[in-house]
């Protein structure tokens, strides 16, 4: 890299489900702005974030997990994965360190080959293993695909993140600053906390029940005078009996997860928050573009 090159770009993190995308995205730009969980399929749309220093800047995309769909939902987030691909200048493929590599691996090697972007594959959380073991993971995937790089992270702890932006930085060209240094995202502030809401469920309920759900912030206003915001959003689900238990024996669950989410808010607006959540019942919203569209999932904008 020349001295006073400043080099800019769009690079995508994609992946399995639950192998850490939003968790290294997070840590990469030094704030939350992807929800986390140890769910699969956590993220259903396309995050972007940037992340500013004086040599560059870099624009992530953090997609859902490329995986086989089931419904409609499920085609949106696999679209909006595949699409991505061709549209940045740098690929990082997120994998967990095993030298097993199964049928969902190959399926992105895939589509992968698909593509002409430089791909540099992640070892994530390597905190997990012992050091000697990492060649081994290393020597395995090496086989099947022509990376530009093998980088080993920790997402969680941070090992080696520096690391992996200085290698991003070396395959993005010479351009522009297209954001400002103060911007981190272009989510808006009523999806964010949107998805704040979805997280704790996420956390909270049975494994069944978290992909049937949506959240919509039906209402968002500052009182005037004061740093106090309101935000009223519906938590939506599938089936009734599912409804039962987002509520909880005597609105407890719900109450935990207004509770959880409401902290997240006041330190994401730096205001105090006054949170309103109901629970409705919308059968099979998942396979309604209607629905999908309406709760921010829209294939239009693709």
């Amino acid at each position: 890299m020349k001295k006073n090159e400043f080099r800019s770009g769009f690079v995508t993190l994609i992946g399995r489900p639950n192998v850490g995308k939003s968790t290294l995205m997070n840590h990469l730009i030094g704030q939350k702005i992807a929800i986390t969980s140890d769910k699969p399929q956590t993220t259903r749309n396309r995050i972007q974030t940037v992340y500013t220093e004086e040599r560059g800047q870099i624009i992530f995309l953090d997609t859902p997990g490329i995986h086989k769909a089931k419904n409609k939902l499920g085609e949106y987030m696999v679209n909006v994965a595949e699409r991505t691909l061709n549209e940045v200048d740098v690929i990082l493929w997120l994998v967990e360190p095993a030298t097993f590599i199964g049928a969902g691996e190959r399926y992105i090697v895939e589509q992968l080959l698909k593509v002409r972007t430089p791909v540099v594959l992640v070892i994530n959380k390597v905190d997990t293993v012992k050091k000697e073991e990492i060649l081994k993971f290393i020597a395995a995937y090496k086989d099947i695909y022509p990376f530009a790089e093998i980088v080993p992270v920790s997402a969680l702890k941070g090992d080696n993140t520096g690391q992996l932006v200085e290698t991003v930085m070396k395959y993005l060209p010479e351009g522009p600053r297209y954001f400002d240094e103060d911007t981190v995202t272009d989510q808006p502030e009523r999806q964010i906390v949107a998805e704040l809401i979805r997280e704790k469920a996420l956390r909270l309920l049975k494994d069944e029940i978290p992909h049937g759900i949506a959240v919509a912030v039906d209402r968002m206003k500052e009182r005037h005078g004061s740093d106090i915001v309101d935000i009223d959003a519906t938590i939506v689900c599938e089936r009734e009996s599912h409804k039962g238990i987002i509520i909880g024996k005597n609105g407890e669950m719900l109450k935990r997860m207004g509770i959880s989410a409401r902290k997240e808010m006041e330190n994401l607006l730096d205001m105090h928050v006054n949170l309103k959540l109901w629970v409705k019942v919308k059968k099979d919203w998942r396979d309604s573009d209607f629905l999908l569209k309406n709760y921010g999932y829209n294939k239009q904008q693709l």
